[in-house]
């Protein structure tokens, strides 16, 4: 985050709100429109060339450390993808998950597709980067290789989850997306801990930093010490609003206001955090745009003014995004891909035929570009 916040001591005490919408008390299962954007090409042609250019610049007790494993330059399930033709100007998905449940539907996926998902990735020579990654441009992986990014909306208890045990210990839900992320990385050579979870911090329907006032089996008093764990594993923070307004409903002082109590929050939890991306809540847009990525709001009760500016605005749909490298890449306009049922393997097959994936030559100071047929 580019802003003036200051460490705070005590969280923002603030009134639980529904994620569904533009009413505090919608049930959280409206949060998604039915009519929301399909996953839909944007339609750009890829820019081709022959040449290289450089590149442009809680208890103690609770189970829930990642040890760090040692980092080598390329795994031999890297090198097994050294011979695909590089193209660092094609296009990398940008995957939204909502919930993990038993049952799919449009917006939830199984444990189970969640491991087949990211295996299938894995396989398919992709690995993970956050979105600070992507608008730094520091995709620095080896040769053959693509980047992928992993984000999770809304922070329900099914994307982080504790189980406490008989003795008050907690561990976390391995049936829960950051327990099959942590055991993805630990077991997977080369699949680092990066994904963004765009948070909602006073939401009903347990969407409140992953869970709220017993709802799954969460305590309130469990809640700072997930998203601290996130950003301490090297998973990126994302600011959703407070509690999933629709922004276009309403003037611009409460957008400002809903955006930077958003902020706020992740600040309460993470003191100094640097929050660089916002995820659109129904992909809808505030009456002035710009009030998406920047902006600022006063608490009227103590005179504090919160100040906001980010780097990436995140979309709800719209087919796979530009290379930061390619001249059309916009930021501040983030398609994403929605994954649901056995659309996953039908993107990938269809980046593959076409040739649109970004594939990395393994040089961080060239930005390679293939050759014209």
């Amino acid at each position: 985050m580019r802003s003036t916040l200051a460490p705070l001591i005590a969280f923002l005490v603030i009134a639980l709100h529904a994620c569904g919408g533009d009413t505090p008390g919608r049930d959280a299962a409206a949060a998604i429109p039915d009519s929301a954007p399909a996953n839909a090409e944007t339609g750009a042609d890829i820019v081709t060339d022959s040449a290289s250019t450089p590149a442009a610049g809680g208890p103690d007790s609770v189970a829930e450390t990642s040890s760090p494993r040692t980092v080598h330059a390329i795994h031999e399930a890297d090198a097994a993808h050294a011979d695909r033709t590089p193209n660092e100007l094609g296009r990398i998905p940008i995957l939204e998950y909502h919930l993990i449940g038993p049952q799919r539907s449009q917006w939830t996926v199984t444990p189970e597709d969640l491991r087949t998902h990211l295996e299938m990735l894995y396989e398919r020579g992709y690995r993970p980067v956050n979105l600070r990654d992507v608008v730094d441009r520091r995709l620095d992986l080896p040769r053959g290789l693509s980047p992928v990014v992993l984000t999770f909306d809304d922070a329900s208890p099914s994307q982080f989850r504790y189980i406490e045990r008989e003795d008050g210990s907690l561990e976390i839900d391995p049936e829960s997306a950051v327990g099959i992320l942590l055991e993805f990385a630990r077991t997977h050579p080369g699949w680092e801990n990066r994904a963004v979870f765009c948070m909602l911090p006073a939401a009903e329907a347990g969407r409140s930093f992953f869970g709220d006032k017993g709802i799954e089996g969460q305590k309130s008093e469990w809640r700072f010490r997930k998203v601290q764990f996130l950003a301490e594993q090297g998973f990126e923070l994302c600011n959703h609003t407070l509690w999933h307004a629709n922004l276009a409903k309403y003037e611009d002082a409460f957008v400002q206001e809903q955006i930077a109590r958003g902020e706020l929050a992740i600040d309460s939890a993470v003191s100094g955090y640097d929050v660089r991306s916002f995820a659109l809540p129904l992909g809808e847009w505030p009456r002035r745009r710009e009030l998406a990525w920047q902006g600022s709001w006063t608490d009227p009760k103590t005179g504090r003014t919160v100040s906001y500016a980010y780097d990436v605005v995140l979309l709800v749909a719209g087919g796979p995004a530009r290379s930061p490298h390619d001249p059309q890449f916009d930021p501040l306009r983030l398609p994403r891909f929605i994954v649901y049922g056995e659309e996953l393997p039908k993107l990938l097959d269809r980046m593959d035929r076409d040739g649109s994936r970004y594939v990395s030559d393994g040089d961080p100071s060239t930005v390679a570009r293939p050759e014209d047929p």
